[in-house]
């Protein structure tokens, strides 16, 4: 269980379920009191947890690889946002397919939706953002 990969996959999961906390209550604020398509703030709401999340993992969960001089600091932003943001088609993609195929309602179809995605996530954050 100390195996490095293991302690990063462990961060990692655990700064994901903290922004997916985040993101969930940001999506239900944009649709309930912001009157914003569950889609158009299921984006916005991603948008934002991929800031917050960089920082988190930089910082802790790939702290041994972590971008410390400004200009790595912003090439790792760049490079999560690239990861991320082509993640953003698949779990908007993935939220719409469940609230409208299997009738679920958007919060919950979202959790569904970030759990698939951050496979997909870890595993190019991993490779790439940080080259581990």
């Amino acid at each position: 269980m100390d195996h490095p990969t293991v302690v990063r996959l462990y961060r990692f999961v655990t700064v994901g379920a903290f922004a997916a906390g985040i993101q969930t209550v940001l999506l239900w604020l944009l649709v309930e009191f912001g009157d914003l398509n569950y889609l158009v703030a299921a984006t916005a709401s991603i948008e934002v947890t991929i800031v917050l999340q960089f920082f988190v993992n930089n910082a802790w969960t790939f702290q041994h690889a972590g971008h410390t001089t400004r200009s790595d600091f912003l090439l790792g932003l760049v490079r999560t946002n690239v990861v991320r943001g082509s993640a953003i088609p698949l779990q908007v993609g993935l939220l719409w397919a469940f609230v409208n195929w299997a009738g679920l309602m958007y919060l919950l179809a979202n959790g569904f939706a970030i759990f698939i995605s951050g496979l997909y996530r870890y595993y190019l954050d991993s490779r790439w953002t940080w080259q581990i």
